[in-house]
């Protein structure tokens, strides 16, 4: 009885926690796509899965998810080959106008130039702030042939401050996909 009515302070709640994330270790293999005219490192704890939506479609036969289940993350990526000029500025277009669509709920956004001339490979990084869908988007062209674009997802609410960790994790091996990247025809 005693016991109960001593005064310990008060009673706060406990702050809210984060489950604790096991990191698998960096390491990664070159990925060649059959049929799709570019190769890059992705990290052996990616999984390629088909886009099953686009499979049957010939045109888009090159659209894939690189998926990692520890992470909770997809990578989609989704390539296109370049008809002519007008064609280009849709696409270069299209990339701009799906960054910009966070817009209304980004804190910022930045852009990265990508410049690889030895590889004839050259784009942008959209690194997207705030509680968007989508916060590391990137496109990459030779600007004649080739265009390929990509966006992180996470397979769960994005809040910035809990998936720092992880979105940093994951932006390390974007940017080796990035400095690997070379078209292959």
């Amino acid at each position: 009885m005693w016991t109960s009515c001593t005064d310990n302070g008060p009673q706060l709640p406990k702050p809210r926690i984060y489950p604790r994330i096991e990191y698998p270790e960096k390491s990664y293999h070159l990925q060649v796509f059959n049929d799709c005219p570019f190769e890059m490192n992705i990290p052996d704890y990616f999984d390629v899965l088909q886009d099953t939506f686009q499979k049957d479609n010939a045109q888009n036969k090159c659209w894939f998810d690189l998926y990692s289940q520890e992470l909770n993350a997809y990578l989609h990526l989704s390539y296109i080959d370049i008809d002519n000029r007008k064609h280009f500025d849709k696409l270069m277009l299209d990339a701009f106008e799906l960054a910009d669509k966070h817009n209304i709920k980004a804190n910022y956004r930045d852009e990265i130039k990508i410049s690889k001339p030895q590889n004839n490979v050259h784009g942008i990084l959209f690194e997207i702030d705030g509680p968007v869908a989508t916060p590391l988007q990137f496109f990459v062209t030779d600007s004649t042939t080739h265009f390929m674009r990509g966006s992180l997802y996470f397979k769960a609410q994005v809040n910035r401050d809990s998936i720092a960790p992880v979105y940093d994790f994951l932006r390390e091996d974007v940017i080796e996909l990035l400095d690997s990247y070379q078209w292959v025809r």
